[in-house]
């Protein structure tokens, strides 16, 4: 079905019951159905058409979940910017996505403002939602909308220096939210997006099933352990889909100033891994099991550690309808205990990237999405990890293309060479380390080269250390070996 269904049938089961908690806003399921469709026409009036893009810059609150199921309803696509990113990073996706309208938080808007002369597309910036009657009928019927269409494009940092738009539609949101349903919630669940809706995680994993069951879906603005434990206390959450960098946080808050979480029935833990005593401690604290999921923003959830038979350092068993194999980059597939990448056919898959038909055609083989992940499985099923086909880092459960930093590095005259790498961290699981080769003649800091990628990209890809050598190690066709530069630090 399509997604705009969702909120209709649970708007119809139970329409006084609480859809969505933000701070002191409590939205009803018969008001945030009657709102959504209100602004769907909105945005048709404005003179949008099915399948332009809206950009959302804006943090978790009920204006992200109106903007989201009113694009649903309209036939529109979602974009969805994430609030860390800076002025360069949001002018590539505004103008890459080519949207037409772009809603901005007023907070953030002055980024938003200072790229529109780079989006010709762009129409108009709106720093707030228009006011709008829900008792007000325009006369004017919303489209029938076809489960088959692009619902929304969600940027992701990839192997190249610029972000890939993955591209969901209703069919494969919907099965992204069967899949997590499947794991264990329903309308008695309270959920809490911990994350920000930006991401496939809180989006797919937490808002979508949360409105697909009926349950109340509470929202944390932005990540702080104690506004978490906060709120799961005041509204008894019971269902928590969380990064592994900041579950720490959360259990180290709760172990100082316990709260009464008893509520906790399911916390599901997906991005990285989760160290098993880390896990321990959340048990006990919580007196609740972590369940690790994986999967990425292509398709998610993929496999997840089931909470009777636990395999300590797996990722866990594939879920029911989702298929997996192991091939060699040739596609050979391969049998138990051999190390190659993970593919995946799931009713979650999405269906490529937007305006990369190159890139879209790579992460298909044969009708099998490429996940780029090396796994091993055993013969119970239970896939290993073993590395990574793609030399993405992962710090605090967010990607960061290393090409994209080591471009933000070249800005300065005297860097002459640029390698990126991430290096294990205790707290975020990487952390970001640059090698750099400066031109002849030429001098920069460390601090100063630190600084200037913070003003062009989003603050947690910024290298934790700059290191400076007199040239970088490289291959036989001149690229630098990132292996290389691991055994240096």
């Amino acid at each position: 079905m399509d997604l705009g269904t969702i909120l209709r049938r649970s708007a119809a089961r139970n329409p006084q019951k609480a859809a969505v908690i933000c701070g002191e806003q409590i939205i009803s399921y018969a008001a945030l159905d009657r709102s959504t469709d209100a602004l769907a026409r909105w945005l048709l009036r404005e003179g949008l058409d099915a399948g332009d893009r809206v950009a959302i810059h804006w943090s978790n609150s009920v204006e992200v979940v109106n903007l989201y199921f009113a694009c649903f309803k309209a036939g529109l696509i979602a974009v969805p910017v994430n609030n860390r990113l800076k002025a360069p990073e949001i002018a590539y996706i505004l103008g890459h996505s080519q949207a037409k309208l772009c809603f901005s938080q007023p907070e953030l808007a002055p980024l938003s403002e200072e790229v529109r002369a780079e989006c010709p597309d762009l129409r108009h910036i709106y720093t707030a939602l228009p006011f709008l009657s829900t008792t007000e009928s325009d006369g004017a019927r919303l489209p029938e909308v076809s489960p088959h269409r692009v619902t929304a494009i969600l940027y992701t940092s990839g192997t190249t220096a610029r972000p890939k738009g993955v591209m969901h539609t209703h069919i494969s949101l919907t099965g992204a939210t069967e899949l997590m349903i499947s794991l264990g919630m329903d309308e008695a669940h309270i959920p809490l997006a911990v994350t920000q809706m930006v991401h496939i995680a809180a989006l797919a994993c937490v808002l979508l099933p949360g409105i697909s069951c009926g349950g109340t879906v509470v929202l944390v603005p932005a990540f702080d352990a104690a506004t978490t434990l906060d709120l799961i206390e005041r509204w008894r959450c019971s269902y928590m889909l969380i990064l592994p960098a900041i579950l720490r946080f959360v259990v180290e808050e709760q172990g100082r100033n316990p709260r009464d979480v008893r509520s906790v029935r399911l916390c599901l833990a997906g991005g990285d891994t989760v160290p098993v005593a880390l896990q321990e401690r959340f048990r006990v604290l919580f007196e609740a099991p972590v369940r690790e999921v994986f999967g990425m923003t292509e398709t998610v959830p993929v496999t997840a550690i089931p909470e009777d038979a636990p395999r300590a350092g797996s990722l866990g068993p594939a879920l029911d309808l989702v298929d997996v194999r192991v091939a060699d980059l040739t596609g050979k597939v391969l049998g138990e205990g051999q190390v190659g990448e993970l593919q995946v056919q799931s009713p979650a898959n999405c269906v490529g990237y937007w305006a990369d038909p190159q890139a879209t055609a790579a992460l298909f083989d044969e009708g099998w999405l490429r996940n780029g992940d090396l796994v091993r499985h055993d013969s119970d099923g239970y896939l290993w990890f073993e590395g990574r086909v793609k030399q993405i880092i992962i710090r605090g459960g967010s990607n960061i293309s290393p090409p994209e930093v080591e471009e933000a590095l070249y800005h300065h005259p005297a860097v002459l060479e640029a390698g990126v790498i991430g290096m294990p961290d205790a707290v975020h699981g990487e952390k970001v380390i640059a090698f750099v080769a400066l031109r002849e003649g030429l001098t920069a800091g460390e601090e100063e080269l630190r600084s200037l990628v913070r003003i062009r990209i989003a603050d947690y890809k910024t290298p934790e250390r700059v290191l400076f050598l007199p040239a970088l190690p490289k291959g036989l066709t001149g690229k630098v070996q990132r292996r290389a530069l691991k055994d240096l630090v």
